[in-house]
């Protein structure tokens, strides 16, 4: 019978105590295994990790975590595991290496996703990224309107590299601030340049006047930004 709140089987169960130092050397050569990869790869950081060698890590983690506290699990079959992936990750490396094609399908392709501080709508549309995870990028660069940013690179890693215009070529722009430093309305209030909530194109607009964005046909407005980027 089932012994509710009993400290021996929280915390030990029918193990001995000595397994605990079996634990930390287990621990130890998972650590070894991720660590000896990423080393091997020629990897700095997970930043830098494709899909693919993301899959790699996260199998490898599984094992590792595995062999750290079970009992059951022998070291040299994880060995195993690590020495495979390593050889699999060389072979992929040496594919791509010697084929574009195959490169591209692993890797993918660094997308533009603002050009002249617009949206580029087609590339947008083809992602899993949402405008508020890019304003969040953007943000944390030091964007705080599109108007200031000559080229938006989405890479391959999930990284953006950008590229701004200089002080007096910025232009006016969309604001990546959150909801609740921007006002965004159908009928502006005021008469001036707004630009689309959807696209980023600045228009001119009169005080209570709906229009739609003649670059994507959306009516939701908010007030254009032309302030330079400080550095």
């Amino acid at each position: 019978m089932l012994t509710t709140f009993d400290p021996a089987r929280i915390f030990l169960k029918d193990l001995p105590l000595t397994f605990l130092g079996e634990v930390a050397l287990r621990s130890l050569f998972a650590y070894c295994a991720v660590f000896l990869f990423l080393k091997l790869s020629g990897r700095r950081g997970i930043r830098q990790l494709s899909l693919f060698e993301l899959v790699v890590i996260l199998t490898l983690g599984s094992a590792a975590g595995d062999v750290s506290f079970y009992e059951d699990v022998p070291l040299l079959p994880v060995a195993m595991v690590f020495l495979t992936l390593l050889a699999v990750y060389r072979l992929t490396t040496m594919a791509m290496a010697h084929s574009k094609r195959f490169e591209s399908w692993m890797d993918g392709k660094p997308v533009t996703v603002i050009e002249d501080g617009l949206y580029k709508l087609e590339s947008l549309e083809g992602l899993n990224m949402s405008s508020s995870e890019l304003f969040m990028e953007l943000r944390q660069r030091g964007v705080e309107h599109l108007g200031q940013v000559r080229l938006a690179i989405l890479e391959t890693d999930g990284d953006v590299s950008l590229y701004f215009f200089e002080a007096e070529d910025v232009r006016a722009g969309l604001s990546v601030l959150p909801p609740e430093h921007r006002e965004v309305v159908q009928e502006p209030t005021s008469q001036g340049l707004y630009c689309c909530v959807r696209c980023g194109l600045p228009v001119e607009l009169n005080a209570g006047e709906t229009a739609h964005c003649s670059r994507c046909r959306h009516d939701t407005w908010t007030k254009a930004l032309t302030r330079p980027r400080v550095q």
